[in-house]
């Protein structure tokens, strides 16, 4: 028999932003082993890739107005 996968809702951009933002306080605790740093910092780089991703995805549909007032999508 075959498993389905299921797959985690996509997070927002604010919560992923948010989620950033945790990391990085994390991050500054002087605290955290080099390797809880190392796993922290691979995270926040996804998240960061993640997030870079949306707005790319965001800016390509924005719509632009032409000088004569017409609407396109943005390239």
């Amino acid at each position: 028999m075959e498993e389905k996968k299921v797959q985690a809702p996509e997070k927002t951009l604010e919560e992923a932003l948010e989620e950033l933002d945790a990391i990085s306080e994390k991050l500054e605790d002087t605290g955290a082993s080099l390797e809880e740093s190392f796993r922290l910092y691979r995270s926040g780089m996804d998240l960061l890739k993640y997030c870079n991703d949306k707005l790319d995805t965001v800016e390509k549909k924005m719509l632009q107005m032409s000088e004569e007032g017409n609407l396109s999508e943005f390239q």
